[in-house]
């Protein structure tokens, strides 16, 4: 299934590795992983940066999203993903 992650980007949620609170930026490890990311072009805002709240890393990009990480586990959690009913 997909996450709505906001403005017009969804990702299909097998695909989410993680989501971090955009202030884990803080930390100098976080802070450098985003810089090389971003370097490498795999950042891909949703919206400006003023309203950044979590990065979702994807398998294939990572996405800065105005919507908190809290928000986006609550729209996860809501989803039902046929592929884990078949397992």
């Amino acid at each position: 299934m997909f996450l709505h992650l906001g403005g017009d980007v969804v990702v299909l949620k097998k695909d989410i590795i993680a989501i971090l609170d955009a202030r884990t930026k803080n930390s100098a490890i976080t802070r450098e992983f985003i810089e090389i990311a971003k370097d490498e072009g795999f950042i891909q805002p949703v919206s400006n940066q003023e309203k950044e709240k979590s990065f979702v890393i994807t398998s294939k990009e990572i996405f800065v999203s105005p919507i908190s990480c809290t928000t986006l586990k609550k729209r996860s959690d809501n989803i039902t993903d046929n592929t884990e009913d078949e397992a």
